[in-house]
């Protein structure tokens, strides 16, 4: 199994057990590399956020220590006090500059001395932490929870409570360290875990790399690396799931990705995303979409983008760009506290009810939940006013992007699309974490500079957004091609357009051998039924257009009273009595010459009862028992059910909704088996005609009987096919079923095919496409291309001699003297590469069942008649998917096997089924004397 290379680039050199600090779990929750880093020592690649948000922080600790304990505090190190005497100590507050134990350092920022809340018992002690945050994250939490464990670990005392004091307002939020004591000891494990491997952690970017001090050189190794972690969209549990597979890199998962259809069911659900396809349109530098993507702006665009400081919750800026027959109009409205958000939420609504049919444009939830947040604080305006319908229609473009469009960039940010697509920002360094850090200095020194900075970085982002809106409407028209330019040197390919490279049941043959394609091409079924039969005298029968004589046309119901014997069947005697009066009702298909009618037929008669021997009679059973359903009725359903592949569900709809029928699920699967038990003995016949002839195809296939495993075995000549279940590949079912052949078996190179004692012919375009595969996977093993090209050059001209003669002996035995020769050549031959050898050996192995062909008359040098045949029921599998049992599984073989018999021998199958014919012979023989006599001179020649 492949080993994931070392991330870092940073191996440690063998030292003591460094110790678990408060700094290291703080990174540890963040990123384990950033642990590691800091634990080495490495030098920070500098990050502007980290280092304000460092001295924030340091600011803010320093201005809560001073609010909270004045200048009273003692400046005591808890380390030096004897465990148990600190009870005695005289401070409320003490600051420590570091809490040691058991290889553990805690540094809370003060910790509080309260005294007992009643006599007898021991004071409580309570670690601080000062967080310049409003809110509070799981961290902050964990850090606080740290020090309540080292502190009780140092002093041997049960710390059950520690306070965060955090926000602009100082609030104090108290934190039971029993809630998060088992998710601490965890984490100090994995963080110990760390400092004591050998190596680095893998590399994984994350959310926190654009606040961490080693974002440029941790991002520089992964793109180096081509590391999946550059997908910020790939889950962990994902991306874990590729490693297993061997994927490590954006290049590997490109070559993954492989188009799907999507099925009907799932037409009106989202669509799905799909990493690989992202990977390869980077790989590409390409866009590649995915369906029809629709971005529907029915009026005028308003690009719109707002800053804020989602601590607070607090919008200061909101920026809106529109295009108009003057140019282009912006608007920046700003906010300088709280207190102007109001103010600037009334200068938007009265911007949009200025603008005829705003549609507000923004770029992913934020912009959504500005709109929400302002409405519930402020209110929202008027049902019916544009402002209102701006708001609730407002178009997320990342909605349209997403599973739509993939560009060629890591992720779907604003930022990377629009670079990708040459727009490019006033400022490199801006960024929306970059935005609260101006508007925090903006705020402490009033520097109207920048402010200026936050508004040029708010319109930038307006144009950006606009550049995205451009290019997503010249892609959503219906009439651009696959391989349009957008101006840009930016490609579009559109998913259906690579479904022609990846593979299939029956994929394309390609070959550096013009030889092998050539034959290849002359394999082909039609090819064969067209040209190579009719030279060898087995031509394709053409199915006979049946004259069907006018009729004239009959009424839409019809009565018949059917007559009753004179006398009784059973005793001859005349004298009886009446009994019931039965009728009963047909529905039925009148297939007309281009047309197909309903027809219902009404059937009286009058029963008896025979006085002398007491028999009843005139019953009619023919009319009266069993089906309502006439006999063409059904006889159409199991031609498109069978012959066409058209789903159970789908004919009973079809023939609901055409002839008013009122069909059932479960009468049409009493069609079903009615039917194939009615012709078991034709399939049985087929059969015996097959294993008695002269030649034999065989082959065999995966079916799925209600999710476990089967097999359909075929069997066929030129002229029928028979398919038979069974529950394994064991050889012993062809075995059986072949029992008494004597003729040539035509197969694969399966092995159960060589127990069977007959003259066998092995398929050569297996052959030939095996042989093809090694010199694609060994391109530079001269030895293996002279072999296959010895092949190539011994095949083409036997192929050639086909191709004007047929499948005659006469004609083909003088290529056994190439034969010999080919095989001389391996003899002589000492071949060196495993390839070569593992190929010679092959043909040796082989050797008798290879060119049988050359040496009989009428029998093809490939299995592609078998193959044709597994087509037909692979066609029918698809449409079952696993739903049928055993039983119904087999009746569906039954009548496959009789619409494939007639389709080879040119008869039309559902004139079969409407003839109430068990034996296709007998059906041959009631057509049309000129199709009859082609039909017996055909047989002739084929059994020649």
């Amino acid at each position: 199994m492949r080993k994931r290379p070392d991330t870092s680039g940073i191996v440690p050199e063998p030292q003591e057990q460094k110790p678990v600090t408060s700094q290291l779990i703080e990174a540890y929750l963040a990123c384990p590399t950033e642990c590691f880093l800091q634990s080495i020592g490495q030098a920070s690649t500098g990050n502007a956020f980290a280092t304000w948000n460092h001295t924030r922080s340091e600011s803010y600790r320093l201005d809560g220590i001073k609010t909270l304990i004045g200048d009273d505090a003692h400046q005591c190190d808890l380390s030096t006090i004897e465990p148990g005497h600190w009870k005695t100590a005289p401070w409320p507050f003490a600051l420590a500059q570091g809490i040691n134990a058991q290889n553990l350092v805690a540094s809370p920022h003060v910790i509080q001395r309260l005294p007992p809340e009643e006599a007898g018992k021991s004071p409580q002690i309570v670690p601080i932490r000062f967080v310049p945050a409003n809110k509070l994250s799981r961290s902050d939490k964990q850090l606080a929870g740290f020090d309540a464990y080292v502190l009780s670990r140092a002093l041997d005392v049960k710390v059950g409570l520690a306070k965060i004091v955090h926000g602009d307002d100082g609030a104090t939020f108290k934190l039971k360290t029993s809630t998060l004591s088992r998710e601490v000891n965890k984490t100090i494990g994995k963080v110990a875990a760390l400092l004591s491997a050998p190596s680095a952690p893998t590399l994984v970017l994350n959310k926190h790399c654009a606040e961490c001090e080693f974002q440029d050189r941790c991002r520089r190794k992964a793109v180096e690396k081509d590391d999946l972690s550059l997908l910020p969209n790939l889950p962990d549990k994902e991306r874990a799931r590729l490693n297993s597979r061997g994927i490590f890199t954006v290049g590997q998962l490109s070559y993954t990705f492989r188009p799907r259809r999507r099925i009907r069911q799932r037409a009106a659900k989202s669509e799905k995303y799909h990493h690989a396809l992202k990977a390869l349109a980077i790989r590409e530098q390409k866009i590649h979409i995915v369906g029809r993507p629709e971005l529907r702006i029915e009026g005028t665009p308003v690009a719109f983008d707002v800053e804020g400081i989602p601590d607070r919750d607090f919008y200061y800026l909101i920026g809106l760009r529109l295009e108009g027959d003057h140019g282009v109009s912006r608007h920046n409205l700003w906010a300088d506290s709280m207190a102007d958000e109001d103010r600037v939420w009334q200068d938007f609504l009265n911007t949009l009810s200025g603008i005829d049919r705003p549609v507000l444009i923004h770029y992913g939830s934020f912009e959504k939940t500005f709109l929400k947040a302002m409405c519930r604080r402020y209110g929202a305006p008027p049902e019916d006013s544009a402002a209102a319908k701006a708001i609730g229609s407002s178009v997320n473009l990342l909605s349209a992007i997403y599973a739509r469009v993939y560009f060629p960039a890591y992720s779907n940010g604003l930022k990377e699309i629009a670079r990708f697509l040459g727009f490019e920002w006033t400022n490199p360094s801006s960024s929306g974490l970059q935005s609260v850090v101006w508007r925090h200095q903006w705020e402490a020194s009033g520097d109207p500079a920048i402010r200026e900075k936050l508004i040029a970085y708010n319109a930038d982002d307006c144009d950006a957004l606009n550049v995205v809106v451009r290019t997503l409407r010249r892609i959503s028209k219906s009439g651009i091609d696959a391989t349009e330019s957008l101006g840009l040197d930016a490609e579009i390919v559109h998913e259906d357009s690579l479904g022609k490279n990846i593979p299939t049941k029956w994929p394309t043959f390609k070959s550096p051998l013009s030889e092998l394609e050539h034959i290849n091409r002359a394999a082909r079924w039609n090819y064969q039924r067209d040209r190579v039969f009719v030279r060898s005298g087995i031509s394709k029968k053409k199915p006979t257009k049946k004259v069907v004589s006018r009729k004239p046309i009959k009424t839409p119901q019809k009565v018949v009273a059917l007559d009753a014997p004179t006398s009784c069947p059973a005793c001859a005697n005349q004298v009886r009595t009446k009994e019931r009066l039965l009728s009963r009702t047909v529905y039925d298909l009148v297939f007309g010459r281009d047309s197909v009618k309903r027809r219902v037929v009404k059937y009286i008669a009058q029963t008896y009862r025979c006085l002398s021997c007491g028999h009843a009679y005139g019953l009619h059973e023919s009319h009266f028992v069993g089906y309502k359903w006439g006999l063409n009725l059904r006889a159409y359903f199991i031609y498109h059910v069978v012959g066409l592949h058209v789903p159970q569900l789908t004919m009973r709809r079809s023939l609901n909704r055409l002839f008013g029928f009122d069909l059932t699920p479960g009468t049409l699967h009493d069609f079903k088996v009615v039917a194939s038990r009615s012709y078991l003995d034709t399939k049985r016949k087929i059969l015996e005609r097959i294993v008695n002839g002269t030649l034999v195809h065989a082959d065999e296939t995966r079916a799925n009987v209600k999710g476990h495993l089967a097999y359909v075995w075929v069997l066929t000549n030129l002229r029928e096919v028979v398919y038979i279940l069974a529950e394994s590949r064991e050889g012993e079912t062809i075995k059986e079923l072949l029992k008494g052949f004597h003729g040539v078996l035509v197969s694969d190179f399966y092995a159960a095919y060589s127990a069977i004692a007959c003259p066998q012919q092995k398929c050569l375009v297996h052959l030939m496409r095996d042989l093809n595969d090694e010199i694609l996977d060994n391109p530079f093993d001269e030895e293996m291309k002279s072999i296959v090209a010895r092949f190539a050059g011994l095949l083409k001209p036997m192929i050639d001699t086909i191709d004007r003669r047929g499948l005659k002996r006469f004609f083909l035995n003088k290529h056994l003297v190439e034969v010999d020769r080919f095989y001389r050549f391996l003899e002589t031959t000492d071949f060196e590469s495993d390839a070569a050898l593992k190929c010679k050996s092959r043909f040796e192995r082989n050797r008798d069942t290879l060119f049988t062909f050359l040496r009989y008359d009428g029998v093809p040098w490939n299995n592609n008649n078998a193959e044709h045949a597994i087509k037909a029921f692979a066609g029918l599998r698809d449409v079952l998917s696993g739903s049928t049992t055993k039983t119904s599984l087999d009746e569906y073989l039954t009548l496959l096997s009789v619409a494939e018999t007639c389709k080879y021998r040119g008869l039309d199958f559902l004139d079969f089924l409407r003839s109430e014919e068990k034996d296709i012979d007998t059906f041959a023989l009631r057509r049309p004397r000129t199709a009859r006599n082609s039909e017996s001179k055909n047989a002739l020649q084929s059994a020649v």
